[in-house]
């Protein structure tokens, strides 16, 4: 394919408290709202959601989130939404009730609001979601013939979320130039159907950039629960220009070895999405040709911020040759995203990701010495 892509949403608005804002913004799309959220991300914004909404008279049909974005939560979903005259749909939280948003409003074919309260993943700009089993195991993308109608970030809400997630964010951000200039190389196409374009790449190298810039002053910004103007550029990062990025630039091995990891039983689901990002990230590069000190760059910047570098921190410090190579075959299925930039075999990725481990470990090492 020839044809150079570039898509995004409709609208991005960030900055702190604008959630006090949210009915000005979503008012020109419809009156009538059907908002997902978890019950522990309600509590938190319902009063000043309503308050919002009821200021320009906006009514809520309220849906809870089980939890995971499976076909059977958005079903479960949509059910409810059929017969309650909603105009547009809200997702308001982290990356699967926002996906799961997408979802049920691609069901409908109705305008969606993104809320996120944490900046965990690049997910709330792009035309697509991640579904996974009830269990938790990834079995697709979906894709949608639009992005979203509107993304709305408050900066207050993202850092009085955990760090861990918004380290999680700063990962998964990580990964876009990685994979950008891999599928740019390679000759591949892109999430948006087409070709990187100029504009797509020079968002995801400067996505990285911010990141080293600024990624160690905002994480210890959320970690003192304030807003600070580092705290904003990475939160930027983490969602618009990653999303951006990843979404018309591709994705390519990082990506498929978080999706090769679900495909192990154990410990390894219990952490986040960007956590298994960063150690995919490292197994990529281990696949590529480059110095050692880039590679030590990364591995550096993921330790500061606590995230995983080695097996052992992915819970997988026991597996078996065996184990990995199943990792390798789930991450180069027909589909994956790594063939976007790799003509690479499950045996090689499997190589890769000891080697991975093993380079952070010479590390670690050599910090002691």
């Amino acid at each position: 394919m020839s044809e150079r892509v570039f898509i995004s949403p409709a609208k991005y608005v960030q900055g702190k408290n604008v959630i006090d804002r949210l009915g000005t913004y979503v008012s020109p799309i419809g009156d009538v709202a059907l908002v997902i959220a978890d019950d522990v991300v309600w509590k938190i914004v319902e009063e000043r959601v309503h308050a919002s909404f009821s200021a320009e008279g906006i009514k809520i049909e309220k849906a809870d989130f089980s939890g995971e974005a499976s076909k059977h939560e958005v079903e479960r979903i949509a059910a409810q939404a059929k017969d309650a005259g909603v105009k547009f749909v809200m997702g308001v939280g982290g990356g699967k009730t926002l996906d799961t948003a997408k979802a049920v409003s691609d069901e409908f074919h109705l305008p969606v609001v993104i809320v996120p309260t944490i900046a965990s993943t690049d997910a709330p700009t792009s035309a697509l979601s991640v579904i996974y089993s009830d269990e938790g195991i990834f079995e697709s993308y979906r894709f949608y013939n639009k992005n979203p109608d509107l993304v709305l970030v408050d900066t207050k809400l993202i850092s009085e979320a955990p760090a861990r997630f918004f380290a999680s964010g700063i990962a998964d951000a990580l990964a876009t130039w990685v994979e950008v200039r891999s599928v740019i190389a390679f000759g591949g196409t892109t999430m948006a159907g087409g070709r990187p374009t100029i504009a797509a790449e020079a968002i995801a190298k400067r996505c990285e950039e911010v990141l080293f810039e600024h990624g160690r002053l905002a994480y210890e910004s959320v970690q003192a629960k304030v807003v600070t103007p580092a705290l904003e550029a990475v939160v930027e990062a983490n969602t618009l220009l990653s999303g951006l990025g990843f979404e018309s630039g591709g994705l390519a091995a990082a990506h498929a070895i978080h999706n090769g990891f679900t495909a192990l039983e154990g410990d390894i689901h219990h952490l986040t999405h960007g956590e298994k990002v960063a150690f995919g990230t490292l197994v990529q590069l281990a696949l590529e040709e480059h110095p050692q000190e880039e590679i030590e760059r990364y591995i550096s910047f993921y330790m500061d911020l606590g995230l995983p570098v080695t097996l052992e921190d992915v819970k997988l410090k026991d597996a078996s040759r065996e184990d990995i190579l199943k990792v390798g075959h789930a991450a180069t299925a027909e589909g994956e995203t790594i063939h976007s930039g790799f003509d690479v075999t499950a045996d090689e990725v499997a190589d890769a990701i000891i080697a991975a481990d093993r380079y952070s470990k010479a590390y670690q090492a050599k910090l002691k010495n």
